[in-house]
């Protein structure tokens, strides 16, 4: 069986789902880019930022630093939930093609686990706007570290099952 099947196999709990994007999506780094999760799946991630004022430089354009977080953001969560409990992730790496501008709407992006090991995991993501069209693309790399935790992680249900 090839990753994109057994990826479509495995189900996560819609309770673990749900209780992730409420935890992160009141996290104030979330807040103050007012990004979302709005769905995660096994390697999978969707995230939005309906864009406003603060997101924009000088030139009137979204700011690389609010693409760059929001590429940062769905491949850490597409990620996230394959790595055991008592583990958390860092990123170590991070690389984005910046495609075209963005100035108004929604930034919508999907993140992807490319592979995840004991140590180290690869992600990407696709950003697009609220049309469709691509804006971003990215990948990073993250380290896989032990006793790193989301505050409140050890009160969520568990991942798969319900």
């Amino acid at each position: 069986m090839d990753r994109r099947s057994l990826m479509a196999e495995i189900q996560l709990n819609p309770r673990y789902k749900e209780a992730v994007a409420k935890v992160v999506n009141q996290s104030p780094y979330f807040s103050l880019l007012s990004m979302e999760i709005k769905n995660l799946d096994w390697g999978t991630s969707l995230l939005e930022i309906q864009l406003a004022e603060k997101h924009l430089q000088p030139f009137g354009f979204v700011h690389g630093g609010v693409i760059a977080s929001i590429v940062d953001a769905a491949t850490f969560w597409a990620v996230f939930p394959q790595v055991e409990n008592e583990m958390g992730l860092t990123t170590v790496e991070i690389k984005v093609n910046y495609l075209a501008p963005a100035k108004e709407g929604k930034l919508v992006a999907e993140g992807r686990c490319v592979k995840k090991g004991k140590t180290l995991a690869l992600g990407e993501a696709y950003i697009r706007n609220g049309e469709g069209n691509l804006i971003a693309h990215g990948t990073t790399t993250m380290m896989v570290v032990p006793d790193l935790h989301v505050p409140g992680y050890e009160n969520l249900p568990p991942s798969r099952g319900d």
